[in-house]
């Protein structure tokens, strides 16, 4: 006689191996959704957004607490602009944007004519 048992324990077995094997990958992908898209991969006006660039310029760049972006690109170079975006200016402060992204910010800006 065959023992009833053998079944369920092999698939008791296999669900554990399962259960190891998803959460295993499920930690990566949990990693990997935490850090967001990289900056290479946001459009330059979400980088804006989520910098909280639109709580003094505005949503559509038109200024207010900050001054009006609509043709920045007409007044600063690209250079200019990174710098800025970098190390603030006037009553912006420093320090809201890194590298990578004050060079994506600018040249989106420097084409603002």
């Amino acid at each position: 006689m065959r023992n009833p048992l053998v079944p369920f324990a092999a698939i008791a077995i296999i669900a554990i191996i399962a259960m190891i094997s998803l959460s295993y990958f499920g930690v990566d992908q949990a990693k990997e959704a935490e850090k967001g898209p990289s900056t290479a991969e946001m459009k330059p006006e979400d980088l804006f957004a989520s910098k909280g660039c639109t709580g003094c310029h505005g949503g559509n760049l038109e200024g207010g607490a900050g001054p009006n972006l609509t043709k920045v690109g007409a007044k600063l170079k690209e250079e200019e602009i990174k710098d800025i975006a970098m190390n603030g200016k006037g009553q912006m402060p420093g320090g809201l944007a890194n590298d990578e992204e004050a060079t994506v910010l600018a040249k989106w800006l420097a084409e603002k004519k």
